[in-house]
């Protein structure tokens, strides 16, 4: 089954706040490797475009984006999320 949003959502979630708890100042995520990690990628149903949402969604400020496919969306979408997070 492909996942969906939640999913997504609740990996990057688990990725920032352990970068968090390991007291870094940033950590990169690439859309392929959180793909990856919920399932589903590389594969014929998967949810690329989705996941590149999540990652672009929860961007807040000092957030950059370090690398971008010419699509926009695509496995090597590279994001720089600074810790800790606004909210918490």
């Amino acid at each position: 089954m492909a996942p969906n949003k939640e999913e997504f959502r609740r990996a990057l979630a688990e990725l920032l706040a352990a970068g968090a708890e390991l007291g870094f100042a940033a950590v990169d995520v690439t859309a392929g490797s959180l793909h990856r990690s919920v399932g589903g990628y590389p594969g014929t149903d998967h949810r690329m475009p989705m996941c590149c949402q999540i990652m672009r969604e929860a961007m807040t400020s000092g957030d950059v984006i370090v690398n971008e496919p010419p699509s926009g969306s695509g496995a090597t979408l590279t994001i720089r999320y600074r810790l800790p997070r606004p909210y918490g």
